[in-house]
């Protein structure tokens, strides 16, 4: 092929105006996307609150009708240039979610393992029902006119049983709660939860784009026994030798490259196979922590800053610019979002709290797991977002679902603190503490002062990044 024929075939570079308007989108989504989840921070709030916010405000809800030149200026109506913005925000996103699997403690997994399940097939089941039948029950004005109102029916359903790896973590570690067991529990409950949610998911996704039938459920089903192998076998193996070779190299740069590699590609190969990439992304982290060494963990520091500063405010903002709050002002479209809202908190948090009865513990333990998987976030946002790409969501129905995203979180720490009180702490929950502290290079005499006794207090000398770190970011 002549050197003509191959210039002519060079795909044409950004046009400069498209740059230009996602360069500004960028910085006003980003600027405004930190400043109030700062604010929201400070009010006692999950950060991922103030990001919503921001696109809320730069989206449909305002900024259409305060300054429509300017909001159609800023953010036209073109494929392309929203396509540059999710690229951005999904690569932020599955970096969110591989450092999520990273901070899961295995140990305390294969020690609860059997009443995590137990948990989280309750705390499953009963959400999951209730939302499938809210689905069938919605009124036609909250359902595309062309989706089934099969696959609609279960999609709202697993909308409405998932919970939030980044947002369970960040609550946990605001409250001093990431070291004890009972917060691990939440924290491996939620772990099933998210993967028996992402199952669903690519389930009503194949029903969704192929119909509904016999070997479209199968599939993935035979996809999830794939991804298992692979990571219980040859996948174990390569995260531990590309993590090995980084140790060696000796250089931070070496770490953070091969993390980045590896949780991409292992997202690459869940979207081959119908998963959510971010899924894939989470089961890496998992693989990457377990092979990490604590001096490799703080090499990561610089990345994960730059994921909870940059990528992941970008993708919250992104995903609330799709909000539209005006569409919720009609009444019964409000009612039917306060019952949306009913359902999800009753059937996650009483299925949560009878899960752990029947596991025999205590009511105490019952009730922070019930408040603690109650909290929704990042996942119910992700999935959101795929609903609305796959045509099965309304702007109203979007807007519903990420809206009981945004207050469910807000619910789990008063009930959190009223139940923590009555439970002790051990000596194994101590010693996780002071790994914890040793992490992040704070002596205990510096975290507790000298003579004093090493309690869950001491987790305040930890800097707010290296907890934003540990807490997963919200």
């Amino acid at each position: 092929m002549s050197s003509v024929s191959l210039a002519t075939e060079t795909v044409a570079p950004l046009p400069p105006h498209t740059l230009l308007v996602f360069l500004l989108q960028i910085g006003a989504l980003l600027l405004l996307a930190l400043a109030l989840g700062r604010l929201a921070q400070r009010l006692g709030m999950p950060t991922i609150v103030g990001e919503l916010a921001a696109g809320v405000l730069l989206g449909p809800s305002l900024l259409v009708h305060a300054a429509p030149g300017l909001s159609g200026w800023l953010f036209p109506q073109d494929p392309t240039q929203m396509h540059l913005l999710d690229a951005v925000g999904q690569l932020g996103v599955l970096l969110l979610v591989g450092f999520t699997g990273m901070h899961l403690d295995l140990k305390v997994v294969r020690t609860h393992g059997g009443k995590a399940a137990g948990v989280s097939a309750a705390a499953l089941l009963l959400p999951l029902a209730l939302g499938v039948w809210l689905g069938y029950a919605l009124p036609g004005q909250l359902r595309p006119a062309d989706a089934d109102v099969t696959v609609f029916a279960w999609f709202v359903g697993v909308a409405m049983c998932v919970s939030s790896i980044p947002v369970i973590g960040r609550v946990l570690v605001d409250m001093k709660l990431i070291h004890r067991t009972v917060g691990q529990m939440i924290l491996v409950v939620g772990t099933i939860d998210d993967a028996v949610g992402w199952l669903l998911v690519s389930v009503v996704t194949a029903l969704a784009t192929t119909g509904v039938g016999g070997q479209e459920i199968a599939t993935p089903l035979w996809h999830l026994a794939v991804v298992l192998l692979v990571l219980l076998t040859a996948g174990r193996w390569v995260v531990r030798w590309v993590m090995n070779w980084a140790r060696r190299s000796g250089s931070r740069g070496a770490t953070i490259a091969a993390t980045v590699i590896l949780l991409v590609l292992a997202g690459a190969g869940a979207q081959a196979l119908e998963f959510e990439a971010v899924f894939g992304a989470f089961l890496c982290g998992i693989l990457i922590g377990a092979a990490n060494t604590d001096a490799q963990a703080r090499q990561l520091e610089p990345l994960n800053a730059t994921v909870l500063s940059f990528l992941s405010p970008l993708f919250f903002a992104l995903a609330g610019l799709r909000i539209d709050l005006t569409s919720l002002t009609h009444l019964k479209i409000a009612l039917w979002g306060l019952a949306a809202l009913g359902i999800a908190v009753a059937g996650k948090f009483l299925g949560a709290f009878v899960g752990s009865i029947f596991s025999r513990l205590d009511r105490w333990e019952a009730l922070a797991l019930g408040a603690g998987i109650n909290a929704r976030g990042v996942i119910q946002v992700v999935i959101a977002v795929v609903g609305v790409r796959l045509g099965l969501l309304t702007t109203a129905m979007y807007s519903i679902i990420v809206l009981i995203a945004i207050l469910t979180p807000l619910m789990a720490p008063p009930i959190l603190r009223i139940a923590m009180k009555r439970i002790e702490q051990t000596a194994e929950e101590e010693l996780r503490e002071q790994r914890l502290l040793a992490l992040h290079g704070v002596p205990e005499t510096e975290a507790h002062g000298p003579g004093t006794k090493n309690t869950a207090s001491g987790v305040d000398a930890i800097p707010e990044r290296d907890r934003a770190a540990l807490g997963l970011h919200d």
